[in-house]
C-alpha cells in the first residue's frame, strides 16, 4: 500500500530512480522541483472505440513557478491537470510530488494531498450553494480538520478565513451566498477557498473562462500577486494566449504531447 505520510522534499536534489531509469526522465540537479510528469498516457473508451488524450507528456513544474498549459479543446490540457492533481490515474507514466510517487496513491493518500499540499481552482467555481462565502472558505478545514477538531479551532479557523477573503476582495460578501455573487467574486470565493489550507501549490482550470476580459484581468492580477508576493507555486489550463502569456513560462499541447516547452 502506497504511503500516506507527509510528502517529502527530492532527496538530494533528484527524480526516484525508477523514473530516471526508464529513460524517459532527466535527472534533476536541483531541490526546486515540486512536480514532475513522467511520460503520461491517457486513453478514454467510448462504446468500442478507445480515443487516445495524452500520449506522452513529459513536464517539470518548479517551486514558485507560474506555468501555464495552453492548448485548442481536446489537446489535453485538462485532462493532464486532473492527472497532476490526483483526480484521474494515468493509463501509463508516473507523477512525483516533492520526489514521492503520487499517481499510485490510496484513495485516502490523494485525499491528504489534495486537502494539504494542493489547492484547486475550477471554471465553474463548485461553491456550495446553500453556504455563505465565510462557510465555503471553510469547508476544506471543516473536511480536514474533523467535527470536534474544528469546534475547538473554530474561531482561529474563523479569522484566518475572513482575512483570507479580505484579501480576495469580497470582505463585504462575507455572508452573501453563491447565487448573491457575481462570477469574478464566485471566482475570488473559490481561490480563498482554494488557499485556506496554506497548499504549496494552486491547480487553476480555466480560471477566467468564464468571465468577461475586465473581471478575467482581475483574477489574474489576484494569481500574480499570490506568485510574486507568497511564492505559491500556481499551474494554470487555459486555451487564452494572452492569459497564458502572463505566466513565468508556457507549456503548449498539441494533440497530447508537449509542442512548445516542457
Amino acid at each position: 500500500m502506497a504511503s500516506t505520510e507527509p510528502f517529502s522534499p527530492i532527496a538530494n536534489g533528484r527524480l526516484p530512480a525508477s523514473a530516471v531509469a526508464s529513460g524517459t526522465a532527466q535527472v534533476v540537479e536541483t531541490t526546486d522541483v515540486h512536480l514532475a510528469a513522467v511520460n503520461l498516457r491517457k486513453s478514454y473508451r467510448k462504446g468500442h472505440l478507445e480515443i487516445p488524450v495524452l500520449r506522452g507528456v513529459d513536464l517539470e513544474v518548479r517551486r514558485g513557478e507560474f506555468l501555464s498549459i495552453i492548448g485548442q479543446s481536446g489537446s489535453g490540457k485538462s485532462t493532464l491537470l486532473h492527472l497532476l492533481a490526483t483526480l484521474d490515474a494515468p493509463d501509463t507514466g508516473e507523477i512525483y510530488f516533492q520526489g514521492n510517487r503520487i499517481d499510485n496513491l490510496e484513495p485516502a493518500g490523494r485525499d491528504v494531498l489534495r486537502n494539504r499540499y494542493f489547492g484547486m481552482i475550477f471554471q465553474f467555481y463548485h461553491l456550495l450553494p446553500e453556504l455563505t462565502t465565510l462557510e465555503n472558505v471553510l469547508s476544506p478545514l471543516m473536511i480536514g480538520h474533523g467535527v470536534w477538531s474544528y469546534l475547538r479551532n473554530r474561531r482561529e479557523m474563523i479569522r484566518q478565513a475572513t482575512a483570507l477573503i479580505e484579501s480576495v476582495g469580497l470582505s463585504h460578501r462575507l455572508n452573501h451566498k453563491p447565487r448573491e455573487l457575481s462570477g469574478g467574486e464566485m471566482q475570488r470565493a473559490a481561490i480563498a477557498r482554494a488557499l485556506i489550507a496554506n497548499p504549496v501549490m494552486l491547480l487553476a482550470d480555466e480560471p477566467t473562462g468564464n468571465l468577461d476580459g475586465t473581471t478575467g484581468e482581475e483574477i489574474m492580477q489576484v494569481l500574480r500577486s499570490l506568485n510574486r508576493d507568497q511564492n505559491v507555486t500556481i499551474v494554470m489550463v487555459t486555451h487564452d494566449d494572452a492569459i497564458a502569456g502572463q505566466a513565468d513560462r508556457v507549456i503548449k499541447l498539441r494533440e497530447g504531447r508537449v509542442e512548445l516547452g516542457g
